[in-house]
């Protein structure tokens, strides 16, 4: 299949109402409103793709660049073209369930991550604290540094407030993805998510939200999901 031959299956499973669920999160045009279970046909008939995807997430338009994330090869991306694509996901469905799923899946993923983490600028620090959470919801803890994930909960501790209100929902995932997916430190997630409490974060022309990862750390162990791991980052 090519580019057009792609666009033109999603324009025909554009919805209406989809589409404007997907700008009342921030999309804009150029989009069709495809929701992301009906790409899934598409998708076996594609499988990985990597030229594809690249022509289709250049195209601007939100569909098609959220359909560049299921069927790309992460293995073959290099660090600059994960930072193509951040410059180019202009808002937090794109960079943290496109730029970021994509990111977690290769060898790169906790190098490039740290340093949007770093990088002051909302939707990359989104990013980078997503990458994680999606990393470890899926690998072995033993993949990971404990003192590096422990430093990283003190960050959230210490910072949440002060940051932008996209990356205060992705440190708050944090908090409770280590809690649920990352055993060796589940105790010192309870612990940070109970010092941090409720966190309120602004949307425009909606009402505040609050965000309290303890409770939503305590339902997941009622539910007997404490180090529960995905099989796959991507669907």
């Amino acid at each position: 299949m090519n580019l057009q031959m792609v666009m033109q299956e999603l324009e025909v499973l554009g919805k209406e109402r989809t589409k404007k669920i997907y700008e009342s999160n921030g999309a804009h045009e150029p989009l069709f409103g495809v929701a992301t279970g009906a790409m899934k046909p598409i998708a076996k008939k594609i499988k990985k793709n990597q030229p594809l995807a690249e022509q289709l997430y250049a195209t601007g338009n939100y569909d098609a660049m959220y359909f560049a994330g299921i069927i790309a090869d992460p293995k073959t991306m290099a660090e600059a073209d994960f930072e193509r694509w951040m410059d180019a996901a202009y808002f937090y469905m794109l960079s943290d369930y496109v730029v970021a799923v994509t990111l977690a899946e290769t060898d790169i993923a906790q190098d490039v991550a740290d340093k949007w983490i770093a990088s002051g600028e909302e939707l990359r620090m989104s990013a980078g604290w997503s990458c994680y959470c999606w990393l470890l919801g899926n690998r072995p803890d033993g993949e990971f540094s404990e003192s590096k994930i422990a430093n990283m909960l003190e960050n959230v501790e210490n910072t949440i407030y002060d940051s932008p209100e996209r990356t205060k929902y992705a440190m708050n995932n944090f908090i409770y993805t280590v809690g649920i997916s990352y055993l060796p430190l589940h105790d010192k997630a309870v612990e940070t998510a109970k010092a941090v409490g409720p966190v309120e974060v602004k949307r425009d022309k909606k009402k505040s939200s609050f965000l309290l990862a303890s409770e939503s750390i305590q339902k997941e162990v009622d539910k007997g999901q404490l180090g529960f791991k995905r099989k796959n980052v991507r669907c």
